[in-house]
């Protein structure tokens, strides 16, 4: 590493979060790890931290993804987009399950040999975007592919907490099953992270996909304070007896935390003189004298210039992003404590705040990062790994 910007993750946090969330969750039998998108930032290194300390099965988005997770398990993967039928002797070769989502990709299987192929029939209750939507043709499908289906899931669209979309989809996945037995099917996963932390687990499933409570961050509880929050809730206990939510709770005890820390280092420190403007545009200006450390991070890493005007972490005190956010540079208002070399922590346990600062995601803010930076894993206090 030249320069001195990289992404850190702490294995030993993924595995207290892995135990943590099995240990309290504890009546599945499948708990399917989630690495889209390159672990969500994290990497595929972590599959083996994963596997080792709870998660019993993984999911990926491609089947590029797929294989780079393989290199480092032999644990079941499922890989979520659909593949394309003439692929599959490669997911054979690799015991990659596939989604198998619609009637055409099915027709095309008819034709070849698929002896030792794993399906996942993916079903279509309210996303509209992947899965079967008519029940006549989940029959079929499940009658002539029998011996390869190896389970049936489908994705929820909201967390179900005010309104009647979790309901409602639970309904219609029973709906486009009526016609086959889901009890001969061995996975059956509908929930995600937050509709497991929300719902009680439905009786017929026995597997549930997590991906943000492994990676550390909980879903926002709804805290009813004052005057307008008493009322808030009344609002919303009315709306959950009209519309006859199901119970659902928004109480997450978990001790988990994100692993990931984006760190890079104060490569230079100007002093800028009230009035005088800082980076392109000059749209910044000093309003009294001011240092600034110039920091070997930017938009080319995943940090964006919706970052301008945030916090990061200058030995564990807080300093702001100002000026211009370049491809490779950010500048930041500080003080005399901090020095050349200092350690700059740009992403940390503030994932959560850094997603609602920019209006995004969580997921988007380490997925964002450059897959380019190295990943240093650390286990111990010690550096196990770095990938570069």
């Amino acid at each position: 590493m030249y320069r001195k910007t990289y992404v850190e993750i702490n294995l030993d946090t993924l595995k207290q979060n892995v135990k943590e969330i099995t240990n309290y969750y504890n009546d599945y039998k499948y708990y399917i790890g989630v690495l889209k998108a390159d672990a969500y930032g994290y990497g595929s290194y972590i599959a083996k931290t994963l596997i080792q300390n709870g998660i019993n099965f993984l999911a990926t988005s491609s089947i590029e993804e797929s294989l780079e997770v393989r290199k480092e398990v032999d644990t079941p993967i499922l890989c979520l987009e659909p593949v394309n039928p003439k692929y599959i002797d490669i997911c054979i070769a690799n015991n990659i399950s596939i989604t198998l989502s619609n009637y055409d990709n099915y027709l095309k299987l008819k034709d070849k040999n698929i002896e030792n192929l794993k399906i996942h029939l993916k079903i279509d209750t309210g996303m509209n975007r992947l899965g079967f939507q008519d029940k006549n043709q989940i029959k079929e499908v499940y009658e002539n592919l029998k011996n390869n289906i190896e389970g049936i899931y489908t994705h929820f669209a909201t967390t179900g907490i005010n309104d009647k979309k979790y309901d409602n989809q639970v309904e219609k996945f029973l709906e486009l099953t009526s016609l086959i037995d889901l009890n001969k099917i061995k996975m059956v996963h509908l929930g995600r992270s937050a509709t497991m932390v929300n719902h009680k687990k439905l009786p017929f499933a026995n597997g549930v996909r997590i991906g943000i409570l492994m990676y550390g961050i909980k879903p926002t509880p709804i805290v009813y304070h004052g005057i307008k929050g008493t009322l808030r809730k009344i609002k919303r206990n009315y709306i959950a007896k009209k519309l006859q939510i199901s119970e659902t709770t928004q109480q997450c005890d978990l001790d988990i935390k994100p692993a990931f820390n984006l760190i890079s280092e104060v490569i230079e420190i100007k002093s800028v003189k009230k009035g005088n403007s800082i980076g392109y545009g000059m749209s910044y200006k000093a309003d009294k004298d001011i240092n600034i450390a110039v920091i070997p991070v930017g938009y080319a890493d995943g940090i964006d210039l919706r970052n301008t005007g945030r916090y990061i972490l200058i030995n564990n005190d807080k300093y702001k992003i100002v000026g211009s956010i370049n491809s490779g540079m950010i500048t930041v208002e500080v003080d005399n404590k901090v020095k050349i070399n200092d350690k700059a922590i740009i992403i940390g346990n503030n994932i959560k705040e850094i997603a609602n600062y920019i209006k995004t995601t969580p997921y988007v803010v380490t997925s964002s990062v450059n897959p380019n930076l190295p990943r240093v894993y650390v286990e111990n206090n010690k550096i196990v790994k770095i990938v570069e």
